[in-house]
């Protein structure tokens, strides 16, 4: 069990709404605070990373890759980018659409919204557990058209405005309003589950950038 403390984000502080949070991962039981915490938490990290760490490198470092199979910075931005145009359009639709807006003080993960996030979650280590391969809409080795040059920029922008969709879905269910994945439409998430999902993608892969700058090849400039 861990325990997770009170925070306050983006200005809004959950003190008099929430108790403090206890929440075991392995149960599908957890409190919503819990959920604004984390996914504001890990975006915030990767502000902080994409200003500390990446944003002063040359084209030639964010073109760089140790061979044809491996992402270069840029293509891993380009596909966080590609995600977000997605996911950050129909997370604000269903939020500013839906009519319940009675936030509740716990949150149950659907068995498919847990599968999802839980593929996605690093390991204790920062490590992959689970590789999967990108669509190809999504993926800039089979869709190189996804790289534009601009890729570090768009990210840090997507990253802010998945803050500004944090804290708008405060006022609303996490558990009834339901969004679809990008895979089929068809299928749909809680509001709660997609958050998450997102947030760890987002984490995924910019612990895989953060890793491809530690090669030994990878450029001085």
């Amino acid at each position: 069990m861990k325990m997770f403390k009170k925070v306050a984000f983006l200005g809004i502080t959950f003190a008099n709404q929430f108790a403090l949070v206890i929440f075991d991962i392995n149960s599908r039981h957890m409190t919503t605070q819990w959920v604004f915490n984390e996914v504001a938490t890990i975006t915030e990290k990767n502000i902080q990373h994409l200003k500390s760490k990446f944003s002063n490198y040359s084209e030639n470092q964010l073109n760089w890759k140790p061979n044809p199979s491996t992402w270069s910075l840029a293509e891993i931005f380009a596909h966080l980018n590609a995600y977000a145009q997605f996911y950050h359009t129909v997370l604000n639709e269903r939020i500013d659409r839906t009519r319940f807006r009675s936030p509740r003080l716990n949150y149950s993960s659907s068995p498919l919204g847990k599968s999802a996030w839980m593929s996605m979650k690093l390991g204790n280590a920062r490590n992959v557990k689970r590789k999967f391969n990108a669509p190809g809409e999504y993926n800039p080795t089979v869709n190189p058209g996804l790289v534009t040059g601009n890729e570090l920029t768009i990210l840090m922008e997507g990253q802010h405005q998945f803050l500004d969709i944090i804290e708008k879905s405060v006022a609303v269910s996490l558990r009834k309003v339901k969004v679809p994945i990008s895979i089929s439409k068809l299928v749909r998430l809680r509001l709660g589950d997609a958050l998450l999902f997102v947030a760890y993608h987002n984490d995924r892969h910019i612990e895989q950038a953060l890793k491809l700058t530690k090669n030994p090849q990878f450029p001085k400039k």
